[in-house]
């Protein structure tokens, strides 16, 4: 269904009866990232709620540069969401951008959420410390930030770039797709460019607040993630005040919850149950 917010239109499911789930993707997904997720949890009891975030999929892309893409505003959506739905108390889940989205969500209103679960992005103190190799790992988010060179880049060649970028993505055909109308590939970048900059990204100030003690964390890494270290998720648990759970998923690449639904459900359902 699409809920008309005050600055943009989202692109939103919502299933299920019980305590909410608020489900938050990261880039370049959408709310269909969850379409596994979805069924388990509402078959146990629970309501989802999955958004697309502004800039991605069928939400709307807001004019006004990077900054109308800060992970803020993407907090604000949902804060907005959240109220148009009546939504009290619920547990966060997110993946990538949608971990970091989650996580600033949770020290807005940490007291309504029940829990948090970070798959494959961690806390990002643990990110920027987790050494070289991360470093490495991380090399497209410098590109990303080059306006103009970046969408050139990945989409030449029929997104030849972006392909390969995607290639253990299950989803790759479907996700190109939408970036393929006009700003809608800058739009999906712009959380990169207002999120990250270079003076986050490599600045001497790595500190970021610990997340909250009221809210239990659980962090997911899959061994065969591409663009994080294990580290970068291991870590995280240093950078959590309260209760913290570490899960390592095997035969599984950045996409866990597509290549291991089954395993993802699992871990997803013993946390959120504790909680």
């Amino acid at each position: 269904m699409r809920v008309e917010l005050s600055d943009v239109t989202l692109d939103v499911e919502v299933s299920g009866e019980g305590p909410v789930v608020l489900l938050v993707h990261g880039f370049p997904d959408s709310h269909h990232l969850w379409r596994h997720q979805v069924p388990a949890l509402t078959s146990a009891g629970f309501r989802c709620v999955t958004p697309t975030l502004r800039g991605f999929g069928a939400s709307d892309r807001p004019e006004g540069g990077p900054e109308a893409y800060h992970p803020a505003k993407h907090v604000g959506d949902l804060l907005e969401l959240l109220a148009r739905l009546d939504v009290d108390r619920f547990h966060l889940v997110g993946h990538d951008w949608g971990s970091g989205v989650a996580q600033g969500l949770a020290h807005a209103v940490t007291d309504r959420v029940r829990s948090l679960t970070l798959l494959s992005v961690g806390h990002l103190t643990a990110n920027l410390e987790a050494g070289w190799e991360q470093r490495q790992r991380s090399w497209y988010m410098l590109l990303f930030q080059l306006a103009g060179v970046a969408e050139d880049w990945l989409a030449r060649n029929d997104f030849a770039q972006l392909r390969e970028m995607l290639a253990e993505h299950p989803d790759a055909e479907s996700v190109i797709e939408p970036l393929r109308a006009p700003g809608a590939l800058t739009a999906a970048l712009n959380i990169y460019r207002a999120g990250l900059p270079p003076e986050v990204l490599f600045g001497a100030d790595r500190s970021a607040p610990p997340l909250p003690e009221a809210v239990p964390v659980m962090g997911v890494w899959s061994a065969g993630d591409r663009f994080l270290t294990e580290r970068s998720m291991s870590r995280t648990g240093e950078h959590v005040a309260g209760d913290w759970r570490y899960e390592r998923v095997e035969d599984a690449g950045h996409w866990l919850q597509l290549d291991r639904p089954e395993k993802v459900n699992e871990l997803l359902l013993s946390f959120l149950k504790e909680n």
